[in-house]
This record gives C-alpha cells, sequence and structure tokens, in this order.
C-alpha cells in the first residue's frame, strides 16, 4: 500500500482512496473520504467522527439519473442528494453519499465541502489519465 501526500489529500493508490479534513468553521472539522470504484464512487462526509450518516444513491446512465434516499438526513437531504447526482453525472456511474453532521450545514459551509468534493473527483480524473 502507498500513501501519497499531495496538499493535504492522502491517497491510498491501491484502493483509490482520497481523505481530506476541511474546517469550515472555528469548532467544524469535516472529513471527506471518497473511494472510487470502476464504475461509481462512495462520498463519506462526516463531522468531527468518522462515521456514517444518512444516504443517498444516485445512479446515471446516458444522462439520466436516478436518486434514492437510503437513510434520511435531519437537516441536509437537499444538499446530499445534489451531490449524488451531479456526482453520477460526471462520473456516468453510482454515487453513494454519506452525511454525518451534528447541526445543519449553512450555504457557505455547504459550498465549501461541494467544492472540496469536485477538487478530489478532479484530482482522481487526473491521477486515472496518468495511469
Amino acid at each position: 500500500m502507498i500513501l501519497v501526500n499531495h496538499n493535504s489529500i492522502k491517497m491510498e493508490e491501491k484502493d483509490n482512496i482520497l481523505v481530506k479534513d476541511i474546517q469550515i468553521d472555528d469548532k467544524r472539522t469535516i472529513r471527506i473520504k471518497l473511494i472510487f470504484f470502476e464504475n461509481g464512487c462512495f462520498i463519506m462526509v462526516s463531522e468531527n467522527s468518522n462515521r456514517i450518516g444518512s444516504i443517498t444513491i444516485s445512479s446515471s446512465i446516458s444522462n439520466k439519473v436516478t436518486s434514492a434516499i437510503v437513510i434520511p438526513s435531519k437537516f441536509d437531504s437537499i444538499f446530499i442528494n445534489s451531490i449524488a447526482q451531479r456526482i453520477s453525472l460526471m462520473l456516468n456511474g453510482i454515487c453513494l453519499v454519506s452525511l454525518h453532521t451534528k447541526t445543519q450545514l449553512d450555504a457557505k459551509g455547504m459550498k465549501t465541502i461541494m467544492g472540496e468534493i469536485l477538487g478530489m473527483i478532479s484530482t482522481q480524473a487526473e491521477n486515472d489519465t496518468k495511469r
């Protein structure tokens, strides 16, 4: 197993896993973990811990997206759904998203998390083209 550190992103090349911790305010640290597969990815977003939370799955085939809520969210169901749908369209595959937060995210926090996820997807795409 090879660990590579690129701008605070840890990547296990063997398993196609990216992990990043981001600070969205003074008290909240969000861990984003992406696990890539040949036909999609699993995105885990958790606050101050490494937990599974609410879960949404989206599948995209030929620019048509189908989504299902597996475990409903207390706070941010539209946000989780939009992440799953957007990433499944980008990958043209399956995207499973888990979100665990202690309190509701504000718009700035959601925008930051979405931006980091998109950046991590781009990092993976760059690494895939190098192989």
